[in-house]
């Protein structure tokens, strides 16, 4: 019985210890802000070219970059792939470079579909596992990144690239 008398009185005591009872506010508190999360980078990650030459995604650094990662089974690729090439068509590619990531298991069935197509992009087959950023799970998935290898825009889905707004993203 003592016990439980000497817990009931405890917290009567403390209870009566706060600063709502006192003419003292607490101190301020000052929120503490996080900086807003970096955008992904234009990651590392060797590739094959269509003539079988590796090729460095980190060497596009200092151009605007496209990766769009597609397969020719994919009709939603297959849908969105004249409106890249015309939007390939219509950029400064000393400063814009496109990177049509085949994701075949086959890559001589990309190049097989793309010139078939008469499509002149550059296509490319990945020559190691994907890096996290383009372990999608949907194609066609793209990324367009700045000069500084910053991401400044992804699409998960088709899209047309035949347009205003993104002919201004490669001025």
């Amino acid at each position: 019985m003592f016990t439980f008398s000497f817990l009931i009185s405890s917290l009567l005591v403390l209870a009566g210890c706060n600063d709502a009872a006192t003419d003292n506010p607490p101190p301020a508190v000052t929120p503490v802000t996080a900086a807003p999360p970096a955008a992904p980078g234009l990651p590392a990650m060797m590739m094959l070219d269509a003539n079988g030459g590796l090729v460095d995604l980190q060497q596009y650094r200092g151009k605007k970059v496209l990766v769009n990662l597609w397969a020719s089974w994919c009709p939603p690729c297959k849908r969105e792939m004249p409106s890249l090439q015309k939007l390939y068509n219509d950029v400064d590619t000393s400063k814009v470079v496109f990177v049509m990531l085949a994701l075949d298991d086959d890559f001589n069935k990309s190049k097989k579909y793309v010139a078939s197509k008469e499509f002149t992009f550059p296509v490319f087959y990945p020559a190691q596992n994907l890096p996290p950023l383009f372990n999608v799970e949907s194609i066609p998935t793209t990324f367009i990144f700045n000069e500084k290898g910053e991401m400044i825009k992804s699409v998960v889905g088709s899209d047309d690239y035949d347009s205003k707004e993104y002919r201004r993203l490669f001025l």
